[in-house]
């Protein structure tokens, strides 16, 4: 919530529930999106905008006209649309002489830009040209990112964490096993982003698990990265905190592995193995008169003694 809003006083119930709707909550509301076309742009840019659109809905509000701003030179307009959409996250497209169909992904906090990444489409197919039959809309979409440089350079490491925001769709407890239907796979290799889309068939394999097959079912892009505009590491850490609350806390004595395997550590008193009932053998009494001498690594020795 901006300060703004915390100083404005609600008059009726409905400005109230509005304002409540913008509160801060322990739990983050499910991130939606404004996708946007710039004053100019090619067949290709409006295209990609719709397609884009369809795999966000029903999280996502398309902006049909043009917007004549430049997101790098001045953000207001997009903030503006942030406060009265309540979207905080944006995908511009635009075309020029000296970027043409050009991409820039973005998010926001507390509706200011926090960082914007610009992308050019070099190749991109969109999802009619591709026959096959799509995903139902909503569908919760799996991300897999390829390539050493997600894991190694700055800015490929901030794009993959705008991206897995901008796709990653609602948080759920559990998902079924049918509902794993969505792929959306992204490479990088040799400078470029490739973009790829693929429906997950689950066919018979004579056991319980199924065998997995992808197909390809659209929208397809080869992008190259091209301004950045990132914050500070400051500013980022802040975006990224969680509240007290929301922190797990520490249980002692509990741990677990890589795989999630929960371990537990018991802590017991020393036992007195004298004291420890064993089963009772005849051959084990002692004779009255002898003593019993235990060595360390052998049987133990009867002695006798003399009254």
């Amino acid at each position: 919530m901006s300060q703004l809003d915390s100083v404005i006083k609600p008059k009726t119930k409905r400005s109230k529930r509005f304002l409540e709707r913008r509160a801060p909550k322990l739990s983050e509301d499910l991130k939606s999106a404004m996708i946007m076309k710039g004053g100019n742009t090619s067949q290709t840019v409006t295209q990609a905008l719709k397609d884009i659109y369809s795999l966000k809905k029903p999280n996502a509000v398309l902006y049909k006209k043009k917007n004549i701003t430049r997101p790098f030179e001045d953000s207001t307009s997009l903030e503006f649309f942030s406060k009265k959409t309540d979207c905080s996250l944006f995908l511009f497209g635009s075309h020029n002489k000296k970027r043409p169909n050009n991409f820039i992904f973005g998010r926001l906090f507390d509706f200011h830009v926090l960082d914007m990444i610009e992308l050019g489409i070099e190749k991109y197919v969109s999802l009619s040209e591709i026959k096959t039959s799509k995903c139902p809309e909503g569908t919760k979409p799996m991300l897999i990112f390829a390539g050493e440089a997600f894991d190694t350079d700055n800015e490929h490491k901030r794009l993959k964490s705008l991206l897995t925001d901008f796709f990653r769709g609602p948080t759920v407890s559990a998902v079924r096993l049918a509902g794993l239907e969505h792929i959306l796979h992204f490479t990088a290799l040799d400078g470029k982003i490739f973009m790829r889309s693929y429906r997950c068939l689950l066919k018979k394999s004579g056991c319980r698990t199924p065998r997995i097959e992808l197909e390809e079912i659209g929208p397809s892009f080869d992008f190259v990265l091209r301004r950045t505009h990132l914050a500070s590491d400051d500013l980022y850490k802040l975006a990224h905190k969680q509240p007290k609350a929301l922190k797990p806390r520490k249980k002692k004595n509990v741990s677990y592995d890589a795989f999630g395997t929960k371990f537990g550590r018991v802590h017991m008193q020393k036992q007195d193995l004298s004291k420890l009932h064993t089963r009772k053998m005849k051959g084990l009494r002692k004779r009255k008169g002898e003593v019993v001498e235990e060595q360390d690594g052998q049987e133990p020795k009867v002695a006798k003694v003399e009254s």
